[in-house]
């Protein structure tokens, strides 16, 4: 007798019937496969730089003692097919919202005037990284079907977890466009922010992007770089697993210098940068001055297959734009020795739009429990997109680069 094939239809009822949804609480806990999921090019959410952030206690491991608590505790989503893992979501419940930089602080304050409680809330995020990534996490081999019926499962995984938790809210930061527009189809309110970004436009040399930039621009570019080189011996690139126990704790304390001078809050605890190093050897690069043969200044960078992002400066000695050279110039400087398209140094600074950094859109969705509070957050997001649209015109006129009869 011969058996009729199984059709396509009763071949995915069966694939669906085997995936299963957990949820663990720690990185020692994860798949080994979560680092094969597609991250895209940023490592935020790989597992060596949770890892730092656990061991560092920039989040909350499972033994935080009381004291001690970040006010961001992991939970981590995954799907799987029997030993396959087929997506995965790094959420964390928070009891505030500082190192989010995507800013609800007035959503907070008006819950809370309407005596709605705000917190605990569910952020999908990299913690303390202002910096565009993938939020839902697919194995790169699964089907367009596929891969929507995975989301549909992490994000009722995420409600369901929101909902056992008492969260109010749940925030997906720095998503990818794609992701915000999936999301929005699944009930999500799209909210739109900006950053300043480098792009690649082939350039070969330094020289070939000052081209680009307007004539007063490039001028000043040049007199800031002269002045920053001349004070100093150089600058050397420096990757994580070089670098000896002396120069991470002089990175650990120029973070917290400048987070110090700057009335900011240190979001990576001490230990954080030397985990970081340990775990993500190739990826993590520090940009280090010398002057008068001793390190007195360094930038911390996370290097991917077509991304830089920057992340702290520091420095002992506050010399003249040293900052721009070290933060923003040198960064540009790597990226077209390599290659990579893009640069990203960061949150807000306009300052940066006149160093060759153009305006570019982030972007974000947001749930809420509670209807009214969700109507209200849905009405005021409308309105701050078409402000941040007509910003993002205003600032591109503004913009370094020359265009059409531009004095090149």
């Amino acid at each position: 007798m011969s058996v009729e094939p199984a059709s396509s239809t009763e071949k995915d009822d069966a694939w669906r019937a085997r995936l299963k949804v957990r949820v663990v609480d720690s990185t020692d806990a994860l798949p080994k496969a979560w680092d094969r999921l597609d991250h895209g090019p940023s490592p935020f959410l790989r597992h060596g730089f949770l890892r730092a952030l656990e061991e560092s206690g920039s989040i909350d491991p499972p033994s935080t003692r009381p004291g001690r608590r970040s006010g961001w505790t992991p939970a981590y989503l995954l799907v799987e097919d029997g030993d396959d893992l087929l997506g995965g979501v790094a959420a964390f419940l928070k009891t505030h919202s500082y190192g989010e930089y995507i800013f609800d602080f007035g959503w907070a304050n008006a819950a809370m005037r309407a005596g709605l409680p705000y917190y605990p809330k569910l952020v999908i995020a990299a913690p303390g990284t202002p910096a565009t990534g993938r939020r839902l996490l697919l194995a790169p081999a699964l089907s367009a079907a596929q891969r929507e019926h995975v989301i549909d499962l992490l994000v009722s995984a995420a409600r369901q977890l929101a909902e056992a938790a008492g969260a109010s809210s749940i925030h997906w930061l720095f998503c990818t466009a794609e992701e915000q527009a999936a999301l929005a189809d699944r009930g999500f309110i799209a909210r739109a922010s900006l950053q300043f970004h480098w792009h690649n436009q082939g350039y070969r040399t330094f020289d070939d992007f000052l081209a680009r930039l307007r004539s007063r621009r490039r001028k000043q570019l040049r007199k800031e770089r002269g002045k920053a080189q001349a004070q100093i011996d150089g600058l050397e690139w420096r990757r994580g697993g070089e670098l000896d126990e002396a120069e991470l704790d002089d990175l650990d304390r120029w973070y917290r210098t400048t987070t110090d001078n700057h009335g900011g809050r240190a979001y990576m605890r001490p230990g954080f940068f030397h985990r970081v190093a340990a775990l993500l050897p190739d990826e993590t690069l520090v940009a280090t001055v010398r002057r008068g043969g001793r390190r007195i200044a360094g930038a911390l960078f996370f290097q991917g297959d077509r991304a830089l992002y920057g992340r702290y400066w520091g420095t002992d000695e506050p010399l003249d734009c040293l900052h721009f050279e070290t933060a923003y110039y040198a960064g540009i400087d790597r990226c077209i020795e390599h290659g990579l398209t893009l640069f990203e140094a960061g949150a807000q600074g306009e300052h940066k739009l006149l160093r060759g950094f153009a305006p570019a859109p982030t972007y974000s969705a947001h749930g809420f429990r509670h209807p009214g509070l969700a109507d209200a957050v849905a009405e005021h997001c409308l309105v701050e997109a078409e402000e941040i649209r007509a910003r993002l015109r205003e600032l591109a006129e503004l913009g370094p680069y020359h265009v059409g009869d531009d004095e090149p």
